[in-house]
């Protein structure tokens, strides 16, 4: 029934049963999604969304999977796939316009084409313009909040909503979007005009410093914890003697503690049991809790 509910909506063909998200997450781990699907506009999207929220289904929205665990049991419901069916950019002067599905890099690749500063520290972040609003994704004292300027997004009624950048509420790693219950759809940037040489020469410096320092090699989903108030949660993990520390196939990075990796066919449980491991060892050592910058998805023990 739900299945040729969704195809109605989507197309024949359209709609996945039991689809592994491994194949969806940096991780490399997740059990299946009971019913997955990509909508190819954001008509579509709206459609689902309110199909779901009619008939009280449990609904996920996955970009490309970068900062995300999801269990090994997987999720119920549907989950919304926003990747390469919904990941156009266009460029008008100095506005880039770019679908939540597009990745950060190629967003970067196009300012660059074109001359725009101001998107270089996002070059080497693997993940999708949708994912990098809704998290306020950043590096080397870059921010989205830098370059956001309105945001097209579906409420959970499935209506179409615009947000400027005051009505984000952007802080570090946060956003309105993460408690509205509102899914971005597309974001619009404001660039300033440059130089492509100089451009192009940021743009290597920060990924040679992030191939040099991270454990960009390894089956990972970035950074696992947010830095904590006044401390970097690499060293305070690093202080508790944790760097290299494995619990099934999970894995502290040695190369930088700030990264939980899959070192060894890990599972998702192996992961989730990790990063518990390393929060109770800090916050005995130094009182501090490290909240897990990793999205958390469906159930673990």
């Amino acid at each position: 029934m739900i299945k040729a509910q969704l195809e109605s909506i989507l197309g024949a063909g359209s709609v996945l049963c039991r689809q592994p998200l491994s194949q969806y997450t940096s991780f490399r781990v997740g059990g299946p999604a009971e019913y997955l699907v990509r909508p190819g506009d954001y008509s579509q999207v709206a459609q689902v969304i309110a199909y779901c929220a009619e008939n009280g289904i449990q609904w996920h929205v996955l970009g490309r999977g970068t900062n995300l665990l999801v269990s090994d049991k997987g999720l119920s419901g549907v989950v919304i796939a926003l990747g390469d069916n919904l990941a156009r950019i266009s460029v008008a002067g100095a506005k880039i316009v770019a679908q939540a599905g597009a990745s950060l890099p190629r967003v970067s690749s196009v300012a660059l084409v074109n001359s725009l500063a101001g998107l270089e520290f996002a070059s080497g972040i693997p993940g999708s313009v949708g994912g990098a609003v809704v998290m306020n994704a950043g590096a080397y004292d870059g921010e989205m909040k830098d370059v956001l300027r309105r945001v097209l997004a579906v409420n959970s009624q499935g209506e179409l909503v615009t947000f400027s950048l005051q009505e984000m509420e952007l802080g570090y790693r946060s956003s309105a979007f993460q408690s509205n219950g509102h899914i971005v759809l597309e974001a619009e940037l404001e660039l300033l005009p440059g130089d492509a040489r100089a451009i192009q020469e940021k743009m290597n410096e920060f990924n040679r410093r992030r191939w040099e320092k991270q454990p960009l090699d390894k089956a990972s989903a970035g950074s696992t914890f947010k830095r904590p108030r006044g401390h970097y949660a690499g060293q305070l993990i690093e202080s508790c003697n944790l760097r290299g520390m494995t619990l099934g196939g999970a894995a502290v990075s040695e190369k930088h503690c700030g990264f939980i990796i899959n070192a060894n066919q890990a599972t998702a449980q192996d992961i989730f049991n990790l990063i518990r491991k390393v929060q109770e060892e800090v916050e005995k050592k130094h009182n501090i809790l490290l909240v897990p910058e990793v999205k958390i998805w469906g159930e673990f023990q």
